[in-house]
């Protein structure tokens, strides 16, 4: 099973980076771009497991390792097969 987690700073957060990002986009005569938010997309190969079992844990990883929930938000995607 493959577990995807992306994720991104909560909309009240200042994205410095995206702010360059979109500053960037501007000067290379890129228009229309409103604003650039900047993620993490994480990808974990897990094997076996109940998948409401395996769900929790990754939500309980995703909260307490891969993101910071002080400052982002983060959304998980599991999909089988890998």
């Amino acid at each position: 099973m493959k577990a995807i987690v992306t994720v991104t700073l909560k909309p009240s957060i200042l994205d410095p980076q995206g702010e360059a990002v979109a500053h960037a986009l501007n000067h290379m005569g890129v228009k229309g771009v409103k604003s650039v938010r900047i993620g993490k997309h994480i990808e974990l190969e897990i094997e076996g497991g109940e998948e409401k079992a395996l769900r929790a844990k990754l939500e309980e990883i995703s909260k307490e390792l891969l993101s910071n929930p002080v400052m982002e938000n983060f959304h998980l995607d599991l999909r089988a097969g890998g």
